[in-house]
């Protein structure tokens, strides 16, 4: 296999998403429209990618750097078109010595099977390759025009077809490739004599096929090509992204309860076995083991669950949850940065936040780790078989050994020993008759229209 690099095309203004984000920084399924290019770029194994950025690109500029190094972020000075644009990438592409693809930072969903096929047939032909597809309303797409033989003829942009051409409904991703060399030969050549008076990487078809060069066409599902210009297209995108997501869990073995009410990110891993009801939502670093099940109205981000575990209903997981083997995560629990140990319980109304639960652990409602004082955070740490009373705070740090005991309504701020029964609480004081004698007197107060001075 050649050497391969990609040139991803990130200039676009974006106006149309009305958003004070840059188009390519929107998200699907959690990752930006940018970081989806750039992985795919990266699953076909391309050593060089280099993106292109507008002028006052801003955040996309930074992000690009992040993902690909600064030295490999270009300026598209004049945006003038996709030719243009490919050729604001000339300095660190055009002495590739390997076949390049053209990608769109707008595009997220691009399987990389299709864009080996199109690499596969630049090995074959030494020529360029375009990825095109059967449009259900071809509209302002590009058309590809192709020969008697199958192979590519030209590209015609909607704008500038004939009512024969607009006829034709197999039409151009974008997506070319080509060897590098050639491509930005091909580039170099390329005029604006069109309509929009811009340069249009669709015109190296034509000046490959004047140089007797091969030019082909590789097709794939529109769905898979489909870009983002607009809010509503985000949208669709993303419910793509989710349908896909939602039949690959199932096809692996997951059982979801409803399946269109699950939402995903992109690096959700379930395993087989895993069982997730109704209305769950999956951010990004979520890592579950088979056996376990995530009830109804969870959200889990940043959180790995570990077999035989149950989390919710309404649990949820924040970043560095860490949740052991046949471990309950119940109603209206939030774990943020907690290591849970094997078969500890928090089955109601409790916040546990930076800290460590040993094995076999209970933590009662209404539980509290009081983890940040207004500057910094601390970490609670409960040993293993520790029994935690209802409605107990502690203020961190503070470490409970194992088998310690805390009862109910204590505010804790000093260790507790192993074995040991913690209480930090008021002592209880009954006054016998107190209540009656209230009641009369108030009643009395009341009947006679007596208020008691601030009462309203």
């Amino acid at each position: 296999m050649k050497a391969r690099a990609a040139v991803i095309l990130a200039a676009g203004k974006g106006t149309r998403m009305r958003s004070p984000r840059p188009k390519v920084l929107h998200e699907v399924g959690g990752r930006t429209l940018l970081a989806w290019s750039v992985a795919l770029a990266t699953d076909l194994r391309c050593e060089r990618i280099v993106v292109v950025v507008g002028p006052d690109a801003g955040d996309v500029s930074t992000q690009a750097a992040r993902l690909v190094g600064a030295e490999n972020v270009v300026v598209q000075r004049e945006q003038q078109g996709t030719a243009n644009a490919v050729d604001a990438a000339r300095g660190r592409v055009a002495d590739f010595p390997g076949d390049m693809v053209v990608l769109y930072a707008d595009t997220p969903l691009i399987p990389a099977t299709a864009v080996e096929a199109a690499f596969a047939e630049v090995a074959a032909t030494r020529g360029v390759c375009v990825i095109g597809f059967e449009a259900c309303v071809p509209g302002g797409y590009g058309r590809l025009i192709l020969g008697p033989e199958g192979d590519l003829e030209r590209i015609v942009e909607a704008k500038d077809a004939t009512p024969v051409e607009l006829a034709v409904s197999f039409c151009n991703s974008g997506i070319m490739a080509g060897p590098a060399a050639l491509m930005y030969d091909l580039v170099s050549k390329v005029g604006n004599e069109n309509k929009q008076g811009e340069y249009y990487l669709t015109d190296v078809v034509a000046l490959a096929r004047g140089r007797d060069l091969a030019a082909s066409a590789t097709p794939c599902a529109e769905a898979d090509v489909q870009g983002v210009n607009s809010q509503a297209e985000l949208a669709a995108v993303e419910a793509a992204f989710q349908s896909r997501m939602r039949e690959r869990s199932m096809t692996d073995g997951v059982t979801l309860s409803a399946p269109e009410t699950v939402y995903f990110s992109w690096d959700t891993r379930l395993a087989p076995g895993v069982t997730v009801e109704q209305h769950v939502v999956f951010g990004v670093k979520v890592d579950v083991a088979a056996g376990a099940r995530i009830r109804a109205f969870s959200h889990l981000e940043g959180a790995q669950i570990a077999e035989g575990a149950i989390v919710g209903p309404y649990a949820r997981l924040r970043p560095g949850a860490v949740i052991g083997r046949d471990v309950h995560i119940g109603n209206f629990v939030e774990v943020k940065n907690v290591r849970v140990g094997e078969g500890a319980k928090a089955n109601h109304l409790s916040y546990l936040g930076d800290g460590d639960i040993g094995a076999g652990a209970n933590i009662g409602a209404g539980t509290i780790f009081c983890n940040y004082d207004g500057y910094f955070k601390y970490r609670t740490v409960i040993g293993e078989g520790a029994f935690i009373g209802s409605n107990t705070s502690l203020v961190a740090p503070v470490t409970l050994g194992p088998g310690a005991y805390i009862g109910s309504g204590s505010v804790v701020t000093k260790d507790v020993a192993a074995d040991a029964l913690g209480v930090a609480r008021g002592r209880q004081i009954d006054r016998q008759g107190w209540a009656k004698t209230f009641r009369d007197r108030q009643s009395a107060r009341k009947k006679a229209g007596d208020k008691p001075e601030g009462a309203v």
